[in-house]
C-alpha cells in the first residue's frame, strides 16, 4: 500500500501568540507595527529573545502560556519555582529565564541536588576552608559565590535534605552564608530560579520539606505541560531531532511514514521530550533508504487493559490476543510484506527477524488462497513462508 511522505516541518518559532494586545508583535524575529505603521525592524531585544529560546520547539497553547509567564518574569529578581515532570524541559525553560533577564551577561550555575551525595552538597553549595574536614586539603568556592550577581539553578530542589534546608533559606532571605570551617560571613547577590517534578505540598504535609522554604520558594511558579498535552507540538519536534539526529550521523532522512507519525502523535510518553528525542535518535540509527521507521515499541501500542489495578495485571491470553491482532492488522496493511523500510517489521519498530519469531509463536501464516495480483510463493531459511507479486 502506497502511503505519502510526511514532510519535514520547518522549526522556526512564532511569537506572536503573547504579544497580540500590544502595538507590535514578532514573527520570525522581525517586529511587525500593527497601528502606526512603523518599518520592520530588528532590535537587540528580537535578538535575544530568539536566543533565549533557542532549543524550546513548540506552538501549542499549553507551551505559548508557558513562555509568555516566562517574558513576564525574567526582567525582575523574583524566585521562580518550575513544576514538571522529568524530561518536560524544565533546565530549557530556567535559561531562557536567565537570557531574558538583567543579569544574561552574568553566571548561569547550575546544580543538581539529586546527583550530589549528601556529604558534599553542602560544601558543592557553600565552599570550604582548607582543613575544613578530612581530605578538605584546599579551600573550594561554592556554586552560590561563583554565581555572584547571576543566577542559580537548583535542579530537583524536592531532593535537597532536609539538614540543608535552613541554610538554603538564609541564602534566599539574608543573601549570606558561611563556608563550611569559616566563621567569615558572605555576601552576595543571586537569583534564584528551582526545578522539582516532586509534589512539594505534599512534601510538606508529609514533612519531608520545611514549608518556610516552600513559601519562599513559591513566589513565581511555572507549571511545564506534560508532553502528552501537546500533541500539537510532536511533529515540529520529531523534525527537529530528526534533522539534528540526521546531521549529525551523515544520514538523508526524507520521509517519515504516517503511520509513523501516527504512532508519535498518540503515545503517552511518560518519559515526555527527553523520551521522544532519544526514540529519534534510535529511529534515525536504524533508517535506511531516508525512510523514518517506527521507534516506539510494540508493547507501547498494545491497548490498555480495562481493569488495571495494583494487584492485578493483564492476563497473558488477553495480551498474546491483543499482540497477535496488532500483528496481523499491520501485516494486511503492508500486504504481508515483512521487510523493507515500509514492511510490517519497520511499523511495528521491531527486526524483521524479530517479528518472524513472533509470527512463529503466536501461529501466524499468510492465507494461501487471496485474491489479487498472480503471487509466487516463497520459502525462507526459517520455513516461513510468504507471498510476491510475480514481475
Amino acid at each position: 500500500m502506497a502511503t505519502a511522505a510526511f514532510p519535514i516541518f520547518s522549526t522556526r518559532r512564532d511569537h506572536t501568540h503573547y504579544h497580540q494586545h500590544y502595538a507590535g508583535s514578532r514573527q520570525a524575529g522581525v517586529e511587525i507595527g500593527t497601528l502606526d505603521g512603523r518599518n520592520r525592524v530588528r532590535s537587540e531585544e528580537q535578538v535575544k529573545d530568539e536566543a533565549a529560546f533557542n532549543g524550546i520547539i513548540g506552538s501549542s497553547p499549553a507551551l505559548k502560556f508557558v513562555l509568555a509567564d516566562v517574558e513576564r518574569v525574567a526582567p525582575t529578581d523574583s524566585t521562580v519555582l518550575i513544576l514538571g515532570e522529568t524530561g518536560t524541559g524544565k533546565e530549557l525553560i530556567a535559561r531562557a529565564i536567565h537570557t531574558l533577564s538583567a543579569r544574561r551577561g552574568r553566571p548561569f550555575v547550575k546544580v543538581n541536588c539529586a546527583a550530589i551525595p549528601f556529604d558534599l552538597l553542602e560544601s558543592e553549595l557553600f565552599g570550604h576552608e582548607k582543613g575544613a574536614y578530612t581530605g578538605a586539603i584546599a579551600q573550594k568556592i561554592g556554586r552560590f559565590e561563583m554565581a555572584d550577581t547571576g543566577t542559580v539553578f537548583l535542579d530537583e530542589i524536592g531532593d535537597l535534605p532536609l539538614a540543608l534546608q535552613p541554610k538554603l533559606l538564609r541564602v534566599l532571605q539574608e543573601q549570606e552564608f558561611e563556608r563550611l570551617g569559616s566563621g567569615r560571613t558572605h555576601r552576595i547577590n543571586v537569583r534564584l530560579i528551582a526545578a522539582t517534578h516532586r509534589d512539594l505540598i505534599e512534601m510538606v504535609a508529609q514533612n519531608g520539606f520545611r514549608s518556610d522554604l516552600y513559601y519562599r520558594l513559591n513566589v513565581f511558579p511555572i507549571e511545564l505541560p506534560p508532553l502528552r498535552e501537546r500533541s500539537d507540538d510532536i511533529p515540529l519536534l520529531v523534525s527537529h531531532f530528526v534533522k539534528g539526529f540526521a546531521n549529525r550521523m551523515c544520514k538523508s532522512i526524507r520521509i517519515i511514514p504516517p503511520e509513523t507519525m501516527a504512532a508519535f502523535t498518540s503515545y503517552s510518553w511518560p518519559g515526555n521530550v527527553r523520551e521522544l528525542q532519544n526514540l529519534i535518535e534510535r529511529a534515525v540509527i536504524r533508517s535506511n533508504d531516508g525512510v523514518l521507521p517506527n521507534p516506539v515499541p510494540v508493547f507501547e501500542r498494545m491497548p490498555a487493559c480495562p481493569q488495571k489495578t495494583a494487584t492485578r495485571s493483564c492476563p497473558s491470553g488477553m495480551f498474546s490476543d491483543s499482540l497477535r491482532s496488532l500483528i496481523l492488522r499491520t501485516l494486511e496493511d503492508t500486504g504481508w510484506v515483512i521487510g523493507g523500510p515500509d514492511g510490517a517489521a519497520a511499523r511495528l519498530g521491531l527486526p524483521r527477524t524479530s517479528l518472524i519469531s513472533k509470527m512463529k509463536k503466536l501461529g501466524i501464516s499468510r492465507p494461501r488462497n487471496r485474491s489479487g495480483p498472480n503471487l509466487i510463493t516463497k520459502r525462507n531459511e526459517t520455513g516461513l513462508e510468504w507471498q510476491s507479486a510475480s514481475q
